[in-house]
């Protein structure tokens, strides 16, 4: 019986070991980098080189209406007033191909930070030429 236990607890312990150095679901490991939502398109390209293509899709709006202050410790807050403001963000997206066995991966950038991976299909060899 104790045994049984035993084995059990190893189990569950490798178990939550393994989920918690499992990259997250929308995370891109290149190398030993992990690229995360949220990294600006310079720290993406620092990790992982240069994509295959970079197609710049246009912009979209966004709307916000922030009114600043200063309070009294010197940090800024953010309050929303009335009115909406509207901005347009441009949006771009990188092709990376890693070769014929890893699949392709699609990144999609909004005002210059990764807000999207999308996995695509297995790679190809680039021609030399």
């Amino acid at each position: 019986m104790r045994k049984a236990v035993a084995k059990t607890s190893v189990a569950s312990i490798l178990l939550v070991v393994c989920l918690a150095a499992s990259d997250p679901a929308h995370a891109l490991r290149c190398g030993s980098k992990l690229v995360l939502d949220g990294m600006l398109e310079q720290e993406v390209i620092k990790h992982c080189g240069e994509p295959t293509a970079i197609r710049h899709l246009g912009y979209v709006v966004r709307s916000f209406n922030p009114m600043t202050r200063r309070n009294l410790s010197g940090l800024q807050v953010y309050r929303y007033g009335q009115g909406n403001y509207y901005h347009e963000i441009p949006v771009t997206v990188f092709i990376y191909n890693f070769g014929p066995r890893k699949l392709m991966r699609k990144l999609r950038f909004e005002g210059g930070m990764l807000t999207d991976i999308e996995t695509l299909g297995y790679g190809y060899l680039e021609d030399k030429n």
